[in-house]
């Protein structure tokens, strides 16, 4: 039940992120090139805006499995094979997320201790630049669950898009409707 509201929540934010973006960049087309005005702030909060889109949706690339990998020798590789594998990206993933969390987090904490603020927004640049370590956080939990469906059997190895085949997959599809 938690699971399924941080999902949903997960979803509710990107897509907000991305609509509020839309928005506000075709407003500022719009004020640009029809009024020949615009808001001196809405370039900098787009750029924030994205950074936290990036932030959550790497974390739900991971729980959906769209992250773009190079698995074509761990595909050959048995199902045990294919698990140790998995297990050794998934640490390997959470080593790189604990770096890049402490990283952030010194970074964000001499921000909020010089009380830096933000170019053009009234806003501590610490807040805006909060995602990063929280977004860590976001992937470092999504690679712990798959590592644990991996260790309980319930994965061979970690869901990674796959580009080639859904080529393939579309390829016949299209085919196989030309010749009905």
């Amino acid at each position: 039940m938690l699971t399924r509201i941080v999902e949903r929540l997960e979803e509710g934010i990107i897509a907000l992120l991305l609509a509020l973006m839309t928005i506000m960049t075709f407003s500022q087309v719009v004020m640009r090139y029809i009024f020949n005005d615009g808001l001196s702030w809405a370039l900098e909060a787009t750029m924030y805006m994205f950074g936290w889109l990036i932030f959550i949706g790497i974390s739900y690339g991971v729980r959906i499995g769209s992250h773009i990998g190079v698995d074509a020798l761990v595909r050959i590789l048995p199902p045990r094979g294919q698990r140790i594998a998995g297990l050794i990206a998934i640490a390997l993933a959470l080593l790189y997320a604990v770096i890049v969390f402490y990283g952030s987090y010194k970074y964000v904490g001499t921000m909020h201790t010089l009380g830096v603020e933000a170019e053009d927004l009234p806003i501590p640049r610490w807040i805006l630049l909060m995602i990063i370590p929280i977004g860590m956080i976001l992937m470092m939990i999504r690679l712990l669950q798959a590592g644990w469906a991996i260790l309980r059997g319930e994965k061979s190895g970690l869901k990674l898009a796959d580009e080639a085949q859904e080529m393939i997959d579309q390829f016949n599809e299209t085919e196989g409707s030309h010749r009905k």
